[in-house]
């Protein structure tokens, strides 16, 4: 990392997603939405500030995991925290997010989510956790949600069947 980009990522490191002043932070809401406790949560929050210093400094697209864009989708909810503290006041630099435009790009986001993940071992000197970066077909493979009220309905997982 250069003298310019310990300085970034010291500040993105610095940066404070949740609100000390309230009762249930981002952290807990990211928890409660995606059935994650807050050990997990707080990973994923340390490895969505990895994905944004590596878009902060990179050349080229990034494809996030989906734990990294769950996290990122919440915090876009959080406009101000991630307009103004964030992207303004932290590494002065507008990120926004693009939505895929259908499956005619899937190749092109399997291409970008590997040539993510070799940027971040690039620069952090490690592989990324792999309970948080799942490896490229779990990744494009495992991307099928609905939303459910869980006060309302259960969830039972299908059972699989090897071929």
């Amino acid at each position: 990392m250069t003298e310019q980009q310990n300085e970034i990522w010291q500040k993105i490191q610095n940066f404070e997603i949740d609100d000390i002043d309230s009762s249930f932070s981002f952290t807990d809401r990211l928890a409660r939405e995606n059935d994650w406790s807050i050990e997990y949560s707080l990973r994923t929050v340390l490895e969505y500030k990895k994905f944004i210093f590596l878009i902060t400094i990179s050349n080229f697209p990034q494809t996030p995991s989906d734990q990294i864009d769950q996290v990122w989708h919440l915090h876009l909810l959080y406009t101000e925290s991630y307009w103004v503290e964030l992207c303004k006041n932290t590494i002065n630099k507008n990120i926004h997010h693009g939505p895929t435009k259908g499956s005619e790009e899937k190749k092109l986001f399997k291409e970008q989510y590997s040539k993510t993940l070799d940027f971040y071992e690039s620069i952090f000197n490690e592989k990324p956790p792999s309970d948080i970066w799942v490896d490229i077909d779990t990744r494009f493979n495992e991307i099928h949600f609905t939303r459910v009220n869980r006060k309302r309905n259960w969830i039972i997982p299908k059972l699989r069947f090897k071929k």
